[in-house]
This record gives structure tokens, C-alpha cells and sequence, in this order.
């Protein structure tokens, strides 16, 4: 039974492990990003809000029944300015009261139910689109923070190799120094080379904490989850076919103010309707009875605005310089992104021809230190002048790695850009 605890305890153990060393790719950073973020309740919300308006909305084919109640005292009431001979004239109560019920049913509204469907839908598909390029915009701050964790990464493992390579070589000049073939101070120098490379690293470890600790919350995972970072390389395509969500949505405005319009000329539309009244009162229909009765009525009404002094006229006018507002936001945001676009596919053929040159220099860089490192056994060289050959061959390790990240940065923002 114990041995069946440890053994469960290790597989535990490293199942945990195996999480933590998990690859974290920037996709997932932005799938993380996007299904975390507060802004995404909003979607939800929205759907909520036009579903409770359309409800209300299709209650306008419904009959609306409104219950009505007065009691008035009145000074005077009609009264009949004849006497007839043997005949009593009723004489009406200045008191009176009513109760009574009003029902109105729509028959034909000019299709203003229908119009405010419409804009309803068209409202709610501008605010969850709105939502959508607020989602959006959050993707360049999981990129940005994403590329600088990755980068110091790559920093902190070339700085590993540097530290390796010193060890090696304190260890090499440990035994000329025993021998009394080599001065301790030249020794000494490599372990305050050694000392720095360690600074170095605790800086770097901060700064890539610091960065960690952004991503985490912009992506809502454990900072372990995330320490393991992988630039993926993208295959770039300088097409340049947009699929931005800022583009829907200035087209889903323009939708929403077509539908306005639409509905502001429905509301000059004839309007018929049914109506009935339902009461008990004193007195009732009949204006010379005293006694309480019940009464009703029903009737067809026609309801048609002929002149509005142009206020519909002014209204669609409004609307449509709102559309050419929307337009005209189109056209800059349109003309900017083409500007940003070329701006990242020259930085991209400027990184791709940089990277080439890069890789030559590494090339020299590393021979020139291998020279170093033989000249300086020999002791035909000084520690200083082997460490400034390192700390050259180490200046164009990072360069190059810089400027991988960089490109692939600068491919992804130019997919994103495009909207892809």
C-alpha cells in the first residue's frame, strides 16, 4: 500500500512538472487574452439587451388595454329649457363618476414595429463589432509582452553559454596558474568577467519576472505556466487583403444609420387602428339618464401625419452626414493602415538581409575568440584582450537573436495589422 502512495506521489510529481515545462505559444497567449478578458462579457450582454428590446418591441401587435377611473363635480349640467304638461324632466347630478377600460389594437402601424426590428439588429451587431476591436487592440500588448519575454529569454540562455564557456576556461588557466606559467591576476580577471555575467543574468531575470508578470495577467495563467515561451516562424505573404474588425464595424454602422433613416420614413406612414371602451358610470352613453350603467363602444381610427414642417427631411439629411462621417473614418483608419503595412514589410526585408550579415559576423566573431582562447594558453595574449574577443563573439550572438525576434515580431504585426 506505500509502495502504491509513492508511486502515485511521483507520477504526480511529474505530472506537474511536465505541466510547468509545457510550450506556451503567442496563439495561445492571445486565445488566453481573449476568453479571459472583461470585455468579453460585454458580447454576452449586448445579446441579452437587443433580445429584451425585440420582446418589447413585438409587443406593438399586441392590444394595449389601459384601466381608466374619475369621480368630477361639475358647477352646471345640461338641462332642458322646456316644461311639458304632465311630463317630468330628468334632471342630471353634478356629481358624476366613470370606470371604464380602454383597448387599442394596431392594424396596420406603417411598418414602424418591423423598422425598430430592424435598428434593433443593427445596433446590436455595431456594439458587439465595438466589442470586438477592443478585443482586438488587446493582442498588440500580448504581442509586445510576449517578444520582450522571449527575447530576454534568449538573452539569459546566450548569457548560460557565455558563463560555460568561462568555467572551461578558469578551469584551463587554474592549472597554468598552479604551474607558475600564468599570473593569478590574469586569472582573476575571468572570475570578475564570471561575477558580471551573473549580474547580468539577475537583471535579466528581473526584467523577464516583470514581463512574465504582465503576460499572466493580460492572459490570466500562473507566471509557471508561461515560462516556457516559443516563437513559432511564420511563413510571410506580403498580401495585403484586409480583414480588420475596425472595417466591419464602420460597416455595421453604416448599416445602423440606414436602418434609422428607414424607420424615421415609416413614422410619416399612415397608421390604422381599432378601439373599444368598456365602462360603468353615471351617467353612461345615455346623457339624460341619472341611474349608473354599462356601457361600450368600439370604433376604427386613422392616424396619418401630412406635414411635419420638414423635420423628416432634416432628420434623414442629419443621418446621412453621419454616414459620410463614418466614411470619412473609414477612408483615414484605411489610409493609415496601408501606411503602417508598408512600413513592416520594409522592416521585414531590412531584418531578412540584417539577419544574413549577422550570421557572418557570429562566424568571424567565433574564430577570432577561438584564436583568442588558444593565444591566450599560450599567454601570448593578456585576459583582457581574450574576454573583450568573448564579449564581442556574445555582442553579435545577441544582435542576431534580437533580430530574429524582431522579424518574427515584425511578421506578426504586419498579420496583424491585416487582421489576421
Amino acid at each position: 500500500m506505500k509502495t502504491r502512495k509513492l508511486i502515485g506521489l511521483f507520477l504526480l510529481t511529474m505530472a506537474q512538472l511536465s505541466f510547468g515545462q509545457e510550450v506556451v505559444r503567442l496563439s495561445d497567449c492571445q486565445q488566453w487574452a481573449r476568453e479571459q478578458h472583461p470585455l468579453l462579457k460585454q458580447k454576452e450582454l449586448y445579446e441579452q439587451i437587443k433580445e429584451l428590446k425585440l420582446a418589447n418591441n413585438q409587443t406593438n401587435y399586441f392590444p394595449q388595454i389601459d384601466l381608466n377611473g374619475q369621480a368630477t363635480y361639475q358647477t352646471d349640467v345640461t338641462k332642458v329649457g322646456i316644461s311639458l304638461p304632465n311630463v317630468s324632466l330628468p334632471e342630471l347630478a353634478k356629481d358624476q363618476y366613470k370606470l371604464y377600460a380602454d383597448v387599442k389594437q394596431s392594424i396596420w402601424d406603417g411598418g414602424l414595429t418591423k423598422g425598430n426590428e430592424l435598428l434593433e439588429l443593427a445596433k446590436s451587431e455595431a456594439d458587439q463589432q465595438g466589442v470586438e476591436v477592443e478585443l482586438y487592440r488587446v493582442q498588440e500588448r500580448v504581442n509586445n509582452t510576449f517578444f520582450a519575454s522571449f527575447l530576454i529569454q534568449k538573452n539569459l540562455d546566450l548569457l548560460a553559454k557565455k558563463e560555460e564557456t568561462l568555467k572551461a576556461r578558469i578551469e584551463q588557466l587554474q592549472v597554468a596558474v598552479e604551474q607558475g606559467t600564468l599570473l593569478s591576476s590574469e586569472l582573476d580577471q575571468l572570475w570578475a568577467e564570471q561575477v558580471k555575467v551573473k549580474q547580468q543574468q539577475l537583471e535579466l531575470e528581473m526584467q523577464r519576472e516583470i514581463a512574465l508578470a504582465t503576460l499572466a495577467i493580460l492572459t490570466g495563467k500562473e507566471v509557471g505556466v508561461l515560462s516556457n515561451l516559443e516563437m513559432e516562424s511564420l511563413e510571410f505573404s506580403a498580401d495585403r487583403s484586409s480583414h480588420r474588425p475596425e472595417l466591419q464595424l464602420f460597416e455595421k454602422q453604416t448599416e445602423m444609420l440606414s436602418a434609422s433613416a428607414d424607420l424615421i420614413q415609416k413614422k410619416r406612414n399612415p397608421k390604422l387602428f381599432g378601439f373599444g371602451q368598456l365602462g360603468y358610470g353615471r351617467p353612461g352613453l345615455n346623457m339624460l339618464s341619472d341611474d349608473f350603467d354599462t356601457y361600450a363602444l368600439v370604433g376604427v381610427g386613422l392616424n396619418w401625419t401630412v406635414f411635419d414642417w420638414k423635420k423628416t427631411k432634416r432628420e434623414k439629411e442629419t443621418i446621412s452626414m453621419q454616414q459620410q462621417l463614418v466614411a470619412t473614418r473609414q477612408q483615414d483608419f484605411e489610409r493609415n493602415m496601408t501606411i503602417a503595412l508598408d512600413s513592416e514589410y520594409r522592416k521585414i526585408k531590412q531584418l531578412e538581409a540584417t539577419l544574413q550579415r549577422d550570421r557572418e559576423l557570429i562566424a568571424l566573431q567565433q574564430r577570432i575568440t577561438q584564436s583568442s582562447a588558444s593565444k591566450l594558453e599560450n599567454g601570448t595574449i593578456t585576459t583582457s584582450d581574450y574576454i573583450q574577443d568573448l564579449n564581442a563573439e556574445l555582442s553579435a550572438r545577441i544582435t542576431l537573436e534580437t533580430h530574429k525576434v524582431q522579424l518574427e515580431a515584425a511578421k506578426i504585426n504586419y498579420q496583424t495589422i491585416k487582421g489576421i
